[in-house]
């Protein structure tokens, strides 16, 4: 295999695998290919400079992969970073044209960035690399090295959603970013939903020739493949974290907290896509039906805080502390709390601890390019008595985790009714029946792991490489 170059807004260190959530298995996995691979990875440092300069900060790591990080200036953090990714594409890709904000210097800041990203990596590409591109930051990233002679094969995979063509035209210059992706060589999206909407732009808003069996993208001459490359969970590195015993005292001080009542739970970044408001909706409108069941059931919401410059970010924060006060003023009793509000981040191997301690996992996002916490739900069960997977269908792990109506309970999270509904039947779900689901759900967390993802992936890109 060729040498593997990898490019992301942020690198990800060794160290940082032990981190909450699911990026500890994202990031052991690319690790893995670029050792494999003898391989690079270059991002932003998360550091801020006075002046830009372009020198970068080498990190060899003990396992032999070398990370090289840039430093940026604060206009390009605000420009770039806090405006155009996050203001502009972030929400965008996520259907809220309600709070993208369409501003020239974001825009700019955007292009600057990404000319400084591709000035930087550029010396580090040798002759038959293996480039692979990630995330919304860097969409042009791949148009900049093509002009500046690079002849390698590239790769970019989008980890959001991709939004209808007539939500993605509200864009300014949206052709403009979409012509840049068509320079790499592959284009990977979550899951079919997004990379059909993809399709459907590049031929009705380029007059590109789109083949839909094939994925091929035809435009100037110029042929791109896209296709679909659904991200799984480390399902290994997970599972032994769920050997430790800091994941056994953490289901255990979970159990012993809940009084014997049912715990569910939700574990989400504090960001608007996630549906947290409409999550709590569902909940409340669950006790006011069934005014009886709050002693049978707790939710346990965790949600680290996330991007905490932005104004949204600041306001979904505030609107959550509120409606989880509403529900527990109005249901609480001196010895019953119905919903406890976290607002900070577990390690994995707690995190697994929660998991498996908990009967219930609502995942209801709005919109999600794929969802990992509804794998690590399900890999943390105990296949003796597993708990129920309540999933929106607007999630890109819907459908790998559907299995044909008989995996996770799919709902519209924008619906109270729904999701109460759905937290009635999970509650009173039979043993026989949450095992049958599970069995099914498993077998496609276990399979479609992040280590085949990866693979998949650059096995792909690498098929025509020098």
């Amino acid at each position: 295999m060729p040498r593997l170059v990898v490019i992301s807004n942020r690198v990800a260190v060794p160290k940082a695998r032990g981190v909450a959530g699911a990026q500890g298995g994202l990031a052991g996995a690319l690790n893995a290919a670029l050792k494999a691979n003898g391989g690079i990875w270059f991002g932003w440092s998360g550091q801020e400079c006075d002046e830009f300069s372009g020198s970068i900060n080498y990190v060899k790591s003990s396992d032999g992969v070398t990370t090289a990080t840039i430093d940026l200036e604060h206009q390009d953090i605000e420009e770039y970073y806090n405006g155009y990714a996050n203001s502009t594409l972030w929400p965008l890709l996520h259907y809220r044209i309600d709070l993208t904000q369409y501003e020239r210097e974001f825009g700019k800041g955007y292009e600057r960035v990404n000319e400084r990203f591709a000035d930087s990596v550029l010396p580090l590409i040798d002759k038959g690399d293996v480039v692979w591109v990630h995330d919304y930051h860097l969409m042009p990233l791949g148009e900049r090295l093509r002009s500046m002679g690079v002849d390698n094969r590239m790769g970019f995979f989008l980890h959001t959603p991709w939004p209808p063509t007539n939500l993605f035209v509200s864009l300014p210059y949206h052709e403009r970013l979409v012509k840049a992706l068509l320079h790499y060589d592959l284009l990977g999206f979550q899951c079919d939903t997004w990379l059909d909407s993809f399709l459907h732009y590049c031929w009705k808003e380029l007059g590109a020739e789109v083949d839909y069996e094939t994925g091929e993208i035809t435009l100037d001459g110029r042929t791109t493949l896209a296709r679909a490359y659904p991200i799984g969970i480390d399902y290994e590195f997970f599972i032994a974290k769920g050997n430790t015993g800091e994941a056994r005292q953490a289901g255990q001080r979970l159990l012993s907290s809940t009084r014997h009542r049912t715990a569910m739970i939700g574990v989400d970044r504090l960001d608007y896509s996630k549906g947290l408001p409409e999550r709590l909706d569902g909940i409340s409108r669950f006790f006011d039906r069934h005014p009886d069941r709050v002693r049978d059931l707790v939710f346990i919401q965790i949600a680290p805080p996330s991007r905490e410059d932005i104004g949204s970010y600041q306001k979904i924060r505030e609107t959550l502390e509120q409606k989880a006060g509403q529900i527990n003023g109005a249901r609480s009793d001196v010895d019953v709390v119905p919903v406890r509000y976290v607002n900070k981040g577990y390690p994995q191997e707690e995190l697994f601890g929660f998991y498996r301690a908990a009967k219930i996992a609502l995942v209801t996002p709005l919109r999600d390019g794929m969802n990992l916490v509804a794998k690590e739900y399900i890999a943390a069960q105990d296949p003796d008595d597993p708990g129920v997977l309540i999933l929106s269908r607007f999630a890109g792990a819907a459908q790998q985790l559907d299995c044909d109506g008989q995996g996770a309970l799919l709902i519209n999270p924008h619906s109270s009714d729904d999701i109460a509904h759905n937290i009635r039947l999970a509650l009173d779900m039979p043993l026989e029946e949450r095992k049958a689901r599970y069995e099914k759900l498993i077998v496609s967390v276990r399979e479609e792991n992040v280590q085949r993802w990866t693979e998949n992936f650059i096995s792909d890109l690498a098929e025509d490489a020098a």
